[in-house]
């Protein structure tokens, strides 16, 4: 098989991940092993940058307002001093948690364009010469290295 048809295939198979499809029904539908899929997966975070897709800045945000509420909840119905003293400190990490989702929601919504961007550019590649697996394959390393970059990751 070809260099660019591997390409071709590793760039179907990430798009069907990141849109929510197992590993297996990706093998069978891209024409390679599971086996190669997970490495493909593995190799280049797609697990990641799935998860980060899936869940959105307020469904964190809201999540950890809960959890907040229910340290402030336990306080309250405790007479523990340790709690009472150790509930300042928790307090801050999670705001410092809500205040650093402010810059990893930029890198979501960028996952969300470049995800249909790259479905756009694979349905585009079936009728102009020019979308070439090598020009794909390249697009998304770009993207790629965006995410990792913005989310901190080297």
């Amino acid at each position: 098989m070809k260099k660019a048809d591997i390409e071709k295939k590793k760039s179907l198979g990430r798009a069907l991940y990141l849109s929510g499809m197992e590993q297996t029904e990706i093998a069978d539908k891209v024409g390679v092993s599971r086996v190669t899929v997970s490495k493909w997966c593995a190799a280049e975070g797609w697990k990641e940058a799935r998860a980060a897709k899936n869940i959105t800045r307020p469904e964190l945000v809201n999540k950890l307002l809960l959890t907040i509420d229910r340290l402030i909840e336990q306080v309250n119905a405790s007479d523990d001093a340790e709690l009472l003293a150790g509930l300042g400190d928790k307090l801050a990490k999670l705001s410092s948690v809500i205040e650093k989702l402010d810059k990893k929601a930029n890198v979501v919504d960028a996952i969300e364009v470049f995800m249909a961007f790259s479905k756009w550019l694979e349905y585009r590649s079936q009728t102009d010469p020019a979308v070439t697996p090598e020009l794909m394959r390249v697009i998304n390393k770009y993207q790629d290295m965006y995410i990792t970059e913005q989310m901190g990751i080297k």
